[in-house]
């Protein structure tokens, strides 16, 4: 690149030595953004059953749930089952009713296990989602590294 303006050649320079500085911490966020989610999720000590999963989720048999992806997978499998033991109705469905019916008690037990499998399955979703949000920030600190790296390197004319 050339550059006949001294005073862009500066603020380019400074900008790339900005992102070369942002973007190693980025890489190391995510790194640790990382570890901290599989430690989170090593410590709930949750395990694919060995038996009765969907035939999309057979590579899962019996491994723990470590990873985000591992953990969107746990989450489909509790939308399935939660779907199969409430026949689709969701949490406020199902209190609907229950208000409508009075005092209830199968579906009270139905409405605090839709309430279990709804709560579990979003954490296990924040999960995931905080793993994606790991993959951004790797990808963006790579390339301001790499940007970083061009615009600090690039030569100077004159």
């Amino acid at each position: 690149m050339t550059y006949t303006n001294r005073g862009a050649d500066t603020l380019l320079k400074a900008m790339g030595a900005a992102m070369l500085a942002a973007g190693p911490v980025m890489l190391w966020r995510s790194r640790t953004g990382r570890n901290e989610i599989r430690t989170e999720l090593a410590a709930q000590r949750i395990t694919f059953p060995e038996r009765g999963l969907p035939a999309h989720l057979a590579d899962f048999v019996g491994r723990p749930v470590e990873t985000g992806p591992e953990a969107r997978a746990f989450a489909d499998m509790i939308k399935g089952n939660l779907a199969r033991a409430t026949n689709g109705r969701t949490y406020s469905e199902i209190t609907a009713e229950l208000h409508a019916a009075g005092d209830d008690e199968k579906l009270a037990k139905l409405r605090q296990t839709a309430f279990m499998g709804e709560t579990l399955r979003a954490s296990l979703m924040s999960a995931y989602q905080a793993w994606q949000l790991t993959s951004l920030v790797t990808g963006l600190g790579a390339l301001l590294t790499g940007v970083g790296t061009a615009l600090v390197a690039s030569p100077r004319t004159k």
